[in-house]
């Protein structure tokens, strides 16, 4: 059985963006089109399905992972060095209400839930998710 992590990792995520959209399970938000994804970032992403692209990425890390994975994990994720002129490059966390939004959205459409393990909550895939991340991974092989 060929799983999620067995093909390539940015076809994947591409073609989890292309059936997250086709399926509307997730819709970005009218601010999106302004946003820039980091404060280390200078400019607001310049490919039109950028929120779909993050949202097919925080899927497939949540199936890698497989444990609770919350909002401030993820914004070291997708955070980046921000360009300081004098003092060299500086980590900067990415923006939490982009993941925060994209993690509701994700629940919603029972791809991810909420769970508490060992007094650590977070969310964590669903089996709903691990089946969408492996059929599209089944697809791309055909």
């Amino acid at each position: 059985m060929i799983r999620a992590t067995d093909v390539d990792q940015i076809q994947l995520v591409r073609a989890l963006a292309e059936r997250l959209k086709t399926e509307k399970a997730l819709a970005p938000p009218t601010w999106s089109r302004f946003v820039k994804t980091a404060s280390a970032k200078d400019r607001v992403p310049s490919q039109a399905d950028w929120w779909y692209l993050r949202a097919a990425s925080m899927l497939r890390r949540m199936y890698i992972d497989r444990r609770p994975i919350g909002v401030s994990r993820l914004r070291r994720v997708y955070g980046d060095k921000e360009k300081n002129r004098y003092s060299g490059r500086h980590f900067q966390p990415a923006g939490g209400a982009i993941i925060r939004k994209i993690l509701q959205q994700l629940e919603q459409a029972e791809f991810v839930k909420k769970v508490k393990i060992k007094n650590r909550p977070g969310r964590r895939i669903s089996p709903k998710g691990i089946s969408l991340a492996d059929n599209t991974a089944k697809s791309l092989t055909k």
